[in-house]
């Protein structure tokens, strides 16, 4: 019984209670999103370039 309840207090919170974004709030919100994670991606990228390079030389070094 409390199940049931459960199920029908988490219905009408989702239904009257929620504040849905709007479609320009989530296209603003998946575009940082999208711009971040590239930032992210590239700040990676540039730090194992520059490890890969510097562990290159120094195994150049000890040939």
């Amino acid at each position: 019984m409390k199940f049931v309840q459960y199920c029908k207090e988490s219905y009408e919170e989702l239904v009257h209670k929620t504040t849905w974004p709007t479609r320009l709030e989530l296209m603003n919100s998946a575009i940082l999103v999208l711009t971040a994670s590239l930032c992210i991606a590239l700040v990676i990228f540039a730090m194992d370039f520059i490890f890969q390079s510097g562990m290159e030389g120094i195994y150049g070094l000890l040939r």
